[in-house]
């Protein structure tokens, strides 16, 4: 009975010891203290979610959030977020399917991305962002990167749909 005990004592150390397989990131998160409204907050997907690894992330965007049709998705990041982007391996999804781009924008110096599909997006549809290639920051940090729309022949100004508060760990 001892030479059992001992046993699965030592195999419980054994598996405690090994690290656990969990997906990153999948929600937004919880917000204690300023941020922005819960009402404004957007899902997403970090892959690893790891400071200084290679990423990719998954920024959603509800069919709700898109009341308008879409010319441009706009994505700012603060100036303290030192990740890199790889703008070729930027796409738009919808419905699983990746929709074809006209040009992908990286403004390092600004902290921006702009997106403009060939073709304006419908009004109502559910986005997915693939960001792909990403470098995390080394260090880690909370990073507010907000979603802006600009709408197909309305004044060239845009509009805010939601924030992804992203954590890197």
């Amino acid at each position: 009975m001892r030479r059992l005990l001992s046993g699965f004592a030592l195999a419980g150390c054994v598996l405690a010891g090994f690290p656990t397989l969990t997906l990153s990131q999948g929600t937004p998160g919880i917000t204690i203290f300023g941020g922005p409204e819960r009402a404004n907050l957007l899902n997403f997907y970090l892959q690893s979610g790891q400071a200084g690894r290679w990423d990719r992330y998954k920024l959603r965007i509800p069919a709700n959030k898109l009341n308008l049709a879409v010319a441009l998705v706009s994505i700012s990041y603060p100036d303290y977020y030192e990740g890199k982007f790889d703008p070729d391996r930027i796409e738009i999804r919808i419905g699983g399917e990746s929709i074809p781009l006209d040009e992908v924008v990286w403004d390092e110096e600004n902290h921006f991305i702009e997106i403009y599909p060939a073709e304006p997006i419908p009004a109502g549809q559910k986005l997915e962002i693939v960001l792909s290639n990403v470098k995390n920051p080394n260090f880690g940090g909370m990073y507010h990167f907000n979603a802006n729309i600009r709408t197909p022949g309305d004044v060239p100004m845009l509009r805010y749909v939601g924030t992804w508060v992203l954590s890197i760990d």
